[in-house]
């Protein structure tokens, strides 16, 4: 099957060459030759029922009244820590919250998707509790999906834990996809699976019904093989959503959510890039390869400005102390509200011991555990670590724009996938994630090249709702640099 962009399927839907219902049924197919019932990537952990019903309707709908936006007809998957209130699950890939009460209503963000015309065609696995439940974790992999694989070698980590989004994605499931990311949940899959991942400022998209980790680090996010593509999803996710105190706060600022003007050939000309190579442990060929994007930049006019911004391991620490207390009172919260028979953290944990040969078969939980002895968000420890890493990484963020006058922070987005070991668990070589996701600013990650046919990506990060702007940035890099390519589906490398 071709990869599709959104303008070419619905100049496809307009012409009536293919329909919405068509197009559901093309990808369904899809799924199960190449992902469901065992067989080879494994990203999608649950089909829509209704979703060749919905796209008939919406097929309907067309031909009476003409389209609703520019995702009228196209099918979106959701990462399965997104609540849906219809006839599929949400689940966070746990088999704990499998016999939970359905939700009561769809996340904020699902509701704008379906009042654009998009459908939801199904859910994605993603790392159980993304990714936050064990310090030896295997990302991809959880009790309820089993394990996701790379595309471009199937040995290979998808990343995570939005990996059944970035792998749907890459190996053409679906046109697009939602994740979500706390830090690196949307950039590193994206990244590894060679497509777009933006996250957004904080609280720019609303993360009532999902299932939570941190509320201050927290966002959904699209995911795509074109930077157009992701702007377009981005765009209809947004709006006010009063019942997300984050969103209440940013849109009180005045900030640019056309998206689709700010994506022109020449949006990096005469700007001033902060070129961040060593972010991680140096490495030869991600090196090579951003030798690379500093000529894409400067072919596409942006001025070069080499910079250090490095995280102390102190500020690590630090935000990891503020995640375990979010972590704690934000899942409780959404877990008291859904209702059911697991209502707390420690209800989690417990049905996760009396699982284990299950649930805990490759690694354990101590991340839930260490969460569980936290104390409320009124704690002088979290407010404390709060300081320490929140406002230090947002004020050596928006120093490093002011004092070298950038538009724009470019670094890799990290290192290369690696083959996935269920005995040791991930092995990450770093990443440059966190610089954009403590302070709460915005990042989008796009193909950067290929190391034996491996994709990375680079970032392009700015300060608080600057999303219009360095989305514009990746549109002209990507436009310059056009270097992305579909997966072949190896077993391995060798």
């Amino acid at each position: 099957m071709k990869e599709y962009n959104i303008a070419e399927l619905q100049a496809l839907m307009t012409s009536g060459e293919v329909s919405a219902e068509s197009l559901v049924e093309a990808y369904l197919r899809r799924i199960e030759s190449y992902d469901s019932s065992g067989a080879t990537l494994n990203s999608v952990i649950e089909v829509n029922p209704d979703a060749s019903s919905i796209a008939k309707s919406l097929d309907d709908e067309r031909k009476i009244k003409g389209v609703r936006s520019p995702l009228h007809g196209i099918p979106v998957l959701l990462k399965d820590n997104i609540d849906t209130a219809d006839n599929m699950l949400s689940t966070a890939a746990s088999l704990a919250l499998v016999d939970a009460p359905k939700p009561k209503q769809d996340a904020f963000i699902v509701q704008r998707l379906r009042e654009a015309g998009a459908v939801i065609l199904g859910k994605t696995n993603l790392s159980e509790w993304a990714n936050f439940r064990s310090t030896s974790a295997v990302s991809g992999w959880s009790s309820r999906g089993g394990q996701t694989r790379n595309p471009y070698s199937l040995d290979r980590s998808p990343c995570g834990s939005s990996s059944g989004s970035g792998v749907a994605v890459a190996a053409n499931l679906c046109s697009v996809a939602i994740g979500t990311e706390t830090d690196g949940s949307v950039l590193c899959p994206a990244s590894v699976n060679g497509i777009v991942g933006i996250k957004p400022t904080v609280g720019l998209l609303s993360r009532s019904g999902i299932i939570p980790i941190s509320q201050t680090q927290d966002t959904a996010g699209p995911m795509a093989r074109t930077v157009t593509d992701a702007a377009l999803l981005y765009e209809a996710m947004l709006g006010l959503d009063v019942q997300d105190s984050t969103a209440v706060k940013q849109y009180k600022y005045e900030f640019d959510t056309d998206f689709k003007s700010s994506l022109k050939l020449d949006a990096l000309e005469g700007k001033r890039v902060g070129l961040a190579k060593n972010v991680f442990v140096p490495l030869k060929h991600i090196d090579n390869c951003m030798e690379d994007v500093r000529l894409y930049l400067e072919a596409a006019g942006a001025t070069i400005v080499d910079i250090e911004v490095n995280l102390s391991s102190e500020v690590h620490a630090a935000k990891y102390q503020v995640m375990l207390y979010e972590f704690k009172s934000g899942l409780n919260a959404y877990l008291k509200a859904r209702g059911g028979k697991l209502t707390s953290l420690k209800d989690v944990i417990a049905f996760n011991e009396s699982h284990s040969d299950r649930v805990l078969p490759f690694f354990g939980q101590e991340k839930m555990l260490a969460a569980q002895e936290k104390g409320d968000l009124s704690e002088k420890a979290y407010q404390q670590a709060l300081q320490d890493s929140h406002v230090a990484v947002q004020t050596l963020i928006d120093k490093t724009l002011v004092d070298d006058a950038l538009d724009v922070i470019v670094a890799p987005t990290g290192g290369l996938s690696w083959t996935i070991d269920i005995v040791n668990g991930d092995r990450y070589l770093g990443s440059s994630y966190s610089l954009a996701a403590v302070p709460g600013y915005p990042s989008i990650t796009v193909p950067a090249g290929y190391v034996h046919g491996l994709p990375m990506g680079v970032t392009f990060m700015g300060a608080a709702r600057a999303d219009a702007a360095i989305i514009g940035y990746a549109y002209a890099f990507e436009q310059v640099s056009m270097l992305r390519r579909p997966p072949e589906f190896r077993a391995s490398l060798i």
